[in-house]
């Protein structure tokens, strides 16, 4: 009984590792795609041609989601 325990600690460890990282993953698509929206949107409404605020606020969102897969990375790691 004592035996299988650790490996079923590292199991669980292991599944939320995945669980963490795959939400991590979904938040910055999401991200991206509200905000690249959001710009879209405000493109058409300034009746601008080139999509400078949809590129700038996707960029603007993926720096931001990478700063909290940095964040998230060195916690884990401390």
């Amino acid at each position: 009984m004592g035996l299988t325990e650790p490996s079923h600690n590292k199991k669980l460890k292991t599944y939320n590792s995945y669980l963490k990282y795959s939400s991590l993953a979904i938040q910055l698509l999401a991200a991206i795609g509200v905000f690249g929206w959001l710009g879209y949107k405000l493109d058409q409404y300034l009746n601008i041609k080139f999509p400078a605020f949809m590129l700038l606020f996707g960029l603007a969102a993926f720096g931001g989601m990478m700063y909290q897969v940095y964040r998230s990375i060195n916690r884990d790691n401390s």
